[in-house]
């Protein structure tokens, strides 16, 4: 994004610190800072600095990036769907999951996507650009804040975009996110997604970050994935589920293998026989997702039948195996939706 102001919210302390030495400004103010940006202030609300510094501060970078520009809310479930308006006035999806253990949040990553993968609105239009640490950080100071006191637990990478295709921002992201002075969400509590940039795998795997890895899978052979996900015409499938392999090895963290279920494309218990067959002998678990039907590509959900069908075969070969809860059926739930519907009814 071609903007000269400075996110601060997306600056490491020692960063801030930095930053503030270079205007003259005293270093120890960082700590204050951070903590004041992290917890989702403004400029104005931060009272323990002069009125001078917090000018200073707004003349030369943004305090929040991201605001909400449209909230729905799940009559069925309570899932909440933000649509989220970044600096340029570009958005962004996130979704509010609630369960048991606490809230989930989906977060994107990108404006669009380019992976072009046929089963998912958010890549129809193509990919406009990056998002930044700050900007995905302020996704979830908007989730928190519509929490009403309660907080963010877990954190998932699976809204618009791909991760692994703006790896340094998604990085610096998860060690700001977890850090014991900003938002402080626990690593474990993180999953990240990927189609399967296994290059992005590999390093991912070096950084120390004990993240869940998931990997959009779909397909159990090369001829189907390619039929669904272009990324499957640059890596054949063997070569993501090494780099899942690797990632296990490094970290000791079970991967999740996600499996959307695509009506007459890869949802028979032969597909499900010869998934199991290529994942024998790896500490993974697979996700099933019953598709969310997408018109403009000709696919199709399941049936209920289906999904116990292939859940049974996959059981039956000692795979860990569950159909993943639907939510937010009715607010248009899944990843690019909301996006391309406001889009069209912009009249801008």
């Amino acid at each position: 994004m071609e903007n000269m102001k400075t996110e601060w919210m997306g600056l490491y302390p020692e960063e801030l610190k930095q930053a503030l030495s270079d205007m003259g400004e005293k270093p120890f103010r960082a700590g204050q800072i951070f903590s004041w940006l992290h917890k989702g202030a403004r400029f104005e609300e931060m009272t323990n600095l002069p009125l001078s510094l917090r000018q200073r501060l707004s003349e030369a970078g943004i305090d929040q990036p991201v605001t909400v520009l449209e909230t729905r809310v799940s009559k069925i479930d309570g899932t909440e769907k933000f649509l989220f308006s970044l600096p340029d006035n570009n958005c962004v999806e996130g979704v509010l999951m609630r369960y048991h253990y606490g809230a989930t949040l989906c977060v994107s990553t990108q404006v669009g996507c380019k992976m072009g993968c046929r089963f998912c609105a958010s890549t129809l239009d193509g990919c406009v650009r990056n998002l930044t640490a700050a900007e995905m950080l302020g996704q979830v100071q908007c989730a928190n804040q519509a929490l009403n006191g309660e907080r963010v637990h877990n954190i998932v990478l699976m809204g618009s975009g791909e991760p692994m295709d703006n790896y340094d921002q998604v990085v610096r992201f998860l060690r700001l996110v977890s850090h014991p002075e900003g938002l402080n969400v626990g690593l474990r509590h993180i999953s990240v997604s990927t189609c399967g940039l296994v290059p992005q795998m590999k390093k991912f795997a070096e950084e120390g970050l004990p993240v869940t890895l998931s990997l959009s899978l779909h397909a159990p052979n090369d001829q189907i994935r390619r039929q669904l996900m272009p990324i499957a015409q640059r890596y054949t499938i063997r070569e993501p589920l090494d780099a899942c392999r690797y990632y296990i090895e490094k970290t000791g963290r079970r991967v999740v293998l996600e499996y959307a279920l695509i009506d007459h494309v890869n949802a028979s218990p032969d597909c499900a026989r010869e998934l199991a067959g290529i994942l024998r002998g790896m500490q993974c678990h697979v996700n099933l997702i019953p598709l969310n039907t997408v018109k403009e590509r000709n696919l199709f959900g399941v049936t209920e039948e289906q999904v116990r069908a292939f859940l049974s075969e996959l059981e039956k070969c000692h795979i860990s195996a569950t159909r993943r809860r639907e939510m937010g059926d009715d607010i248009e739930g899944a990843c690019g939706q909301l996006r391309k519907k406001y889009l069209r009814e912009d009249p801008t």
